[in-house]
């Protein structure tokens, strides 16, 4: 073979996982700008350089999100959508609260349970979607009243206690350990990935029909799907639950938009069938460090949500421009 054919065979898969991965690529860009503007805004506000503080503060307070916005990714690669993240988030932070008390090993225990209670608000939601055949934004819509009215059944107003082995465990104030759990999380996306599962849920969302004719059990790979969601979310409400010390039945409220912003700015497509949820982490990432560049800004907290839904709304179309410009190139 010429050496020119190998030359243009090897150019040819490198623009081609160029074009597939384009969304996390993107997502990575955006998250070193976002460090790199975080960096220089609080070196001018406080005249030094984060240090081990900064980015301990920053890791625990993203990674609740980070977990939602992983959850949130397996439902949108499947074409569907979850409004019932923070009702979960809710729910799982105020069951925390409440039963956890002082000893570390019974705040174990409840976790297990507390996840599975998340994985049961998936099942009903997947079950609605995938057997019922009902709109998930309809259903999770639904869902999310539901369990945020349970939340404050559970605890109707903040209180409770968190074990403080727990929240140095989960997210621990003098080190970034948190990092530790994102890691394994994206671990184990990138085993899911490989799996026949993983396969199925891509082909779901790129086209149902087609999946169906290659023999996916769609209405299997949908429950999962949203199992997983809500398992995820429910570990988002630990982690809050964790770094507040004590719970509130309010405070998920903001994980549901939040989480599909988070996934959209890491690449994952809206329609389905495209994307990482590492590219979701790397959106969790940057959607904090916007909320911190605002308040080292100085910008008044009145303004601080306009100023973040326009930079937002100029990464994602920014994003969508360059992204699909690159893929019909290809």
């Amino acid at each position: 073979m010429p050496p020119e054919s190998i030359t243009l065979q090897r150019g040819s898969r490198l623009g081609h996982t160029i074009a597939q991965n384009i969304g996390l690529i993107l997502a990575n860009a955006i998250l070193l700008l976002a460090i790199l503007g975080f960096i220089l805004i609080y070196s001018a506000a406080q005249d030094r350089l984060p240090g081990n503080f900064e980015l301990t503060s920053t890791v625990n307070s993203a990674t609740p999100l980070v977990f939602a916005a992983v959850g949130q990714s397996f439902v949108i690669l499947t074409k569907g959508i979850d409004l019932s993240v923070g009702g979960v988030v809710d729910l799982a932070n105020a069951i925390a609260a409440v039963t956890m008390g002082k000893s570390l090993y019974g705040a174990l225990a409840w976790s297990v349970i507390i996840l599975l209670v998340g994985a049961a608000c998936g099942l009903v939601n997947g079950l609605l979607v995938a057997l019922g055949r009902l709109q998930p934004i309809v259903v999770t819509l639904a869902t999310l009243s539901i369990f945020q009215g349970l939340a404050i059944r559970v605890l109707p107003q903040p209180g409770g206690v968190i074990p403080a082995g727990y929240t140095n465990l989960l997210v621990n104030p003098n080190e970034p350990f948190a990092l530790i759990f994102i890691a394994l999380l994206g671990l184990g996306w990138s085993a899911f990935r490989r799996s026949r599962t993983g396969v199925d849920l891509y082909a779901i969302g790129n086209d149902e029909v087609a999946a169906r004719a290659l023999a996916v059990n769609v209405i299997r790979t949908k429950i999962i799907a949203y199992m997983i969601d809500g398992t995820l979310a429910a570990a988002a409400g630990l982690f809050l639950a964790a770094g507040a010390t004590a719970g509130d039945a309010t405070t998920g409220n903001s994980y549901t938009l939040s989480s599909i912003v988070a996934v959209v700015l890491g690449g994952v497509s809206l329609f389905g069938g495209r994307g990482s949820a590492i590219g979701a982490i790397a959106g969790a990432f940057i959607t904090t460090l916007i909320v911190n560049i605002l308040f080292f800004s100085h910008v008044n907290p009145l303004y601080q949500s306009f100023y973040e839904g326009v930079f937002l709304l100029i990464a994602v179309v920014v994003g969508g421009v360059i992204g699909g410009a690159i893929r019909r190139r290809r």
